[in-house]
């Protein structure tokens, strides 16, 4: 029999590489056979259906109480709209702490009042060029997911990849927003990320489950599986932990929801429920972490509103 590669088979039919490679990994193109991280496909296979499959992954521990989040969040919104003076006030506190704890996460020796001072435009003698730049790229991609959110955008590759591009930039250009080319190991992890060769279809799989399978979850499920499910396939060579933990937020912001802020002292607790995500699919401590932290965020909230 012969067969034909990816992109001859793209260009034959018009459809994209990374749809084929999805299509073949799924068992939609018949015939077609995996030679080490190729496909192969027979020349007289039919044009599959580009129908969108429905992706059925069963996700544990997604139950929970969600009552005092949402009765609290419609506290928040009988307060809307807010004075300017508040909102900028909730704005640079948010985006200080955020910066901080999510670059303290990674490694970045900045404290909170430096983080303040490198933000406002003020060079820390004694801290490292990286150091200012990430936190510079940090509050950058916070007011891309603003945008996002009032734009009323819908989380894609696309967003996803300029995320971790702002968060990367100047600090590794050559990887900005480029899914990794090489394995890599979670230090203090567990789970062992994917291949190298299946992020493409792992993120392009991760955006269809989004988009069709997660619709009817409460946004915090749908917030942390976003986050959890982005961490494990782990795409990029550097920056994923920050990129997912702006993921989290922009899933919650642009469903009416505070951000929070997951802290830097707490991130052993943190690194042990997306392990426990990664390694047995039960969600349930996660979603836990996530949502106490929401109604941290929203009685802070509350107590500066009323």
């Amino acid at each position: 029999m012969d067969y034909i590669s990816i992109k001859e088979a793209s260009k034959k039919w018009g459809i994209s590489d990374s749809r084929i490679r999805l299509l073949c990994r799924k068992g939609r193109i018949e015939g077609a056979v995996k030679i080490g991280r190729n496909w192969a496909i027979p020349c007289d296979s039919v044009k599959p259906i580009d129908g969108r499959e429905v992706i059925n992954k069963e996700y544990l521990g997604l139950e929970y109480d969600f009552n005092i989040i949402d009765s609290l969040k419609e506290k928040i919104d009988e307060l809307r709209p807010f004075s300017k003076q508040l909102a900028d006030s909730l704005h640079e506190k948010i985006v200080v702490e955020w910066t901080y704890n999510s670059n303290a996460i990674e490694g970045n020796t900045l404290t909170m009042s430096e983080t303040k001072v490198v933000l406002e435009g003020i060079t820390i003698g004694g801290k490292t060029m990286v150091e200012h730049l990430e936190t510079i790229n940090h509050r950058d991609a916070i007011l891309f997911i603003e945008d996002l959110v009032s734009n009323k955008e819908q989380i894609s590759e696309w967003n996803i990849r300029t995320i971790h591009s702002l968060i990367l930039k100047e600090i590794d250009n050559k990887n900005a927003g480029r899914y990794r080319t090489e394995n890599v190991l979670i230090s203090g992890a567990k789970h062992i990320p994917p291949m190298h060769y299946e992020i493409t279809d792992l993120m392009q799989e991760l955006i269809e489950e989004y988009d069709n399978n997660w619709e009817a979850y409460h946004p915090v499920v749908r917030a942390t599986l976003l986050h959890g499910e982005f961490v494990k396939i782990h795409p990029f060579i550097d920056g994923n932990g920050r990129t997912a933990r702006l993921l989290l937020n922009f899933e919650l912001m642009r469903n009416g929801y505070t951000p929070i802020i997951i802290k830097n002292e707490d991130r052993a607790k943190y690194y042990e429920v997306l392990d426990i995500a990664h390694t047995t699919t039960n969600y349930k401590p996660f979603i836990k972490l996530v949502s106490e932290l929401v109604v941290e965020s929203e009685k802070l909230w509350l107590s500066l509103l009323e």
